[in-house]
């Protein structure tokens, strides 16, 4: 008998298994490695390495626990991103939409009225409006800076309102960021500005029960919001920061709230109108939004979950979604991120048209209002032609002030846009009216406002001791 040999093709089988089996013993190696050194790794995320002291208002000092979220922060200070309607760069609306001249006219939001930036530029951008906050009181630093909720704790509220804003200066250094809101202890999220939780206390609401989705949306809320200074001289408020919300967040509701106390932030030089400036309800037009309703949360969209060495964590790079579209709107969308763009831009542009539209009303209705004072008109036969157009604009302000262009609730603002249009041209034809009762048929003479400039100097013709043009011929 001959002897068997190792050749042929069992052997060969035989290599090829121990192959096989040397690969996967590699594979499963460098798999349980992987898995090892991510876990430690998120055990490294979820362990607090050093204490953080109450109100450290100074975010770098939150980075040596949480690198990756601080890291994502600094970003922030990108200054040249841009959407076709926004973006971290700095613009004029004013130069962008002159009629914002003559509506704001009589406040400081007609001399200057830029574009926000990023949240690295709050303390900044605030400081160098030519809206003078050194005139303002402290009130008006309330969401600049994580260093108003240490100079609540050790002020108080009401005495913090009540502090110029110039005398705080000194203690205003940081710009937002962690401790607006996160609790240091614990990285909970939490609310830092004590309007938001006196709203829901007036609405009978309890905020710390809401739940950590519905968080994600309140921190933003704390300054994303309508607010107005409350001056109650019998309670001695000054100017206590207040949220419109006791009847309701929609514009009616606030519409109603103003009525009820008897509140204005200004009189319009040309209309003689006392009118409420909307800051930035961003946080009502979104509860009014197919997002809020599917319970998608403010950070879904502009803080989206990321991964990084197996840990995930929030991006806090906060900015337009339409600049980080894969990770925000694609992870629900599955179209392609042009679709998704131009979507989003095509819903925008409505609303552009739609916000024009009301633009010009109003405008005109200012100047007919004042061409029916020319004409001899007295306040008592102006007044319900200066409330509608106070009401006209408060609803277009609604949806111009806030951010996002009405892209949180399309429908809604829509609809708002053709209320303000409406009711501005009510009042025009309440002023038309008006002047046929006192003997005037010709056509209003309507001055040119087409740039800021031109917009700036009529305004100046209606202020104390000039001469306002002549809004009817022969007058």
């Amino acid at each position: 008998m001959t002897e068997p040999t190792s050749s042929g093709p069992s052997a060969l089988k035989g290599w090829l298994v121990f192959g096989a089996v040397l690969v996967a013993v590699l594979i499963t190696g460098l798999l349980l490695a992987s898995i090892m050194e991510r876990r430690a790794e998120a055990a490294q995320g979820q362990r607090v390495l050093q204490p953080i002291k109450a109100w450290e208002s100074d975010s770098s000092k939150w980075a040596v626990n949480w690198p990756r979220e601080h890291a994502s922060w600094k970003q922030t200070e990108q200054k040249d991103t841009k959407t076709k309607y926004g973006g971290s760069h700095q613009y004029d609306l004013l130069a962008d939409v002159p009629a914002n001249v003559i509506l704001f006219a009589g406040y400081p939001f007609s001399v200057d009225y830029k574009q926000a930036r990023g949240h690295q530029y709050a303390v900044k951008d605030v400081t160098d409006s030519g809206r003078n906050i050194m005139t303002k009181p402290g009130t008006c630093w309330t969401c600049k800076s994580p260093d108003v909720p240490r100079l609540m704790a050790e002020m108080g509220p009401a005495k913090f309102y009540d502090t110029p804003a110039k005398d705080l200066i000194p203690e205003i250094t940081h710009n937002i960021g962690c401790a607006d809101c996160h609790d240091p202890n614990t990285m909970a999220l939490a609310i830092s500005r004590p309007a938001l939780i006196e709203a829901f206390e007036r609405q009978g609401k309890d905020i710390k029960s809401v739940s950590h989705q519905e968080m994600r949306s309140l921190v933003c809320a704390q300054c994303h919001v309508e607010y107005y200074f409350k001056k109650d001289e019998a309670k001695g408020e000054k100017a206590y920061l207040t949220f419109p919300w006791d009847k309701g967040t929609g514009v009616e509701e606030m519409d109603a709230y103003y009525d009820e106390k008897q509140f204005s932030d200004w009189t319009h030089p040309i209309s003689g109108a006392k009118m409420v400036k909307m800051q930035h309800p961003d946080y009502e037009v979104y509860s009014k939004g197919i997002h809020a309703y599917r319970n998608v949360s403010c950070a879904d969209c502009h803080m989206p979950y990321k991964t990084e060495g197996g840990q995930k964590f929030t991006d806090h790079h906060v900015q337009s979604p339409l600049l980080n579209i894969s990770n925000s709107c694609a992870v629900c969308h599955r179209w392609g991120e042009e679709e998704i763009k131009s979507r989003v831009e095509s819903i925008q542009d409505k609303i552009v048209h739609g916000r024009a539209i009301a633009e010009d009303a109003l405008c005109k209705a200012h100047f007919d209002i004042a061409a029916c004072k020319q004409a001899g008109a007295t306040d008592e036969e102006l007044a319900e032609v200066r409330k509608l157009v106070r009401k006209a604009q408060l609803r277009w302000d609604y949806v111009a002030a806030n951010n996002g262009l009405g892209f949180h609730a399309p429908q809604e603002c829509q609809r708002i846009l053709a209320d303000a249009a409406d009711l501005a041209q009510q009042t025009r034809v309440a002023c038309v009216r008006l002047l046929a009762k006192k003997g005037v048929s010709d056509p209003v003479i309507y001055p040119d406002w087409s740039s800021k400039q031109k917009a700036q100097d009529l305004i100046k013709l209606f202020g104390k001791d000039a001469t306002p043009p002549k809004l009817i011929a022969g007058k």
